[in-house]
């Protein structure tokens, strides 16, 4: 099997070096391109088969908010992981609906990195557990969205990062019945993916952070 193919879009040379340094310890990946800034990346994807994209939210020229929107306008349905800092919140909501694949923190080492690249290819959402434990410690919101117990089990598996087949198996269930379980909750809680799916049951406390 082919290794996948992964760009980096960030302006900071020292932060591209060193995820390039962690991803040349992985198996099955290899580093395609590199960007320093949103309008760098386009002109990349154009020109190069790409399966995945670290990309960075602040960076000058074009933002990463304004790349991603321009690459999903294009048609491109690769998966994009989002390289966040802490006090990157107010961006999420934005990044959410374009339709990114999750959130990983710049310092993350080796074995995050190698999770959320795994998870993110396997078409499964991921979102630094670091990043999580900010979020549930920060303001609730208010919503009048009731969920069942089933629903609510549901939704703590996607915020776990299972993919559809593992849910499927922890719930026994059938496939059919997981994907329509979770379009119909991506209907009433108003969010287009799963990530976005977990990141508003966190805010809004549809889930318990025991359980998580």
């Amino acid at each position: 099997m082919s290794p996948k193919r992964i760009v980096i879009a960030d302006d900071h040379q020292i932060l591209r070096d060193g995820i390039k340094a962690l991803l040349l310890a992985m198996d099955d990946v290899t580093l395609v391109g590199e960007a320093a800034n949103g309008s760098e990346l386009i002109d990349l994807i154009n020109r190069t088969t790409t399966d995945l994209i670290l990309l960075d939210i602040r960076m000058p020229v074009m933002d990463g908010i304004e790349a991603a929107k321009i690459i999903r306008g294009k048609g491109y349905q690769m998966p994009i992981l989002v390289l966040s800092m802490f006090d990157d919140f107010n961006f999420y909501d934005a990044l959410l609906d374009i339709g990114v694949n999750g959130f990983l923190l710049k310092e993350s080492g080796y074995n995050e990195l190698s999770i959320a690249i795994k998870s993110a290819l396997e078409g499964r959402a991921y979102f630094s557990p670091e990043l999580m434990l900010k979020l549930l410690r920060s303001k609730k919101q208010e919503t009048s969205i009731k969920v069942t117990e089933r629903e609510r089990e549901l939704i703590t598996l996607i915020c776990k990062g299972f993919s559809t087949n593992e849910i499927a198996k922890q719930l026994n269930r059938s496939i059919s019945a997981v994907e329509k379980a979770r379009a119909e909750l991506l209907v009433k809680t108003k969010t287009p993916n799963s990530t976005a799916l977990a990141v508003h049951a966190i805010k809004h406390n549809l889930v318990n952070l025991s359980d998580i």
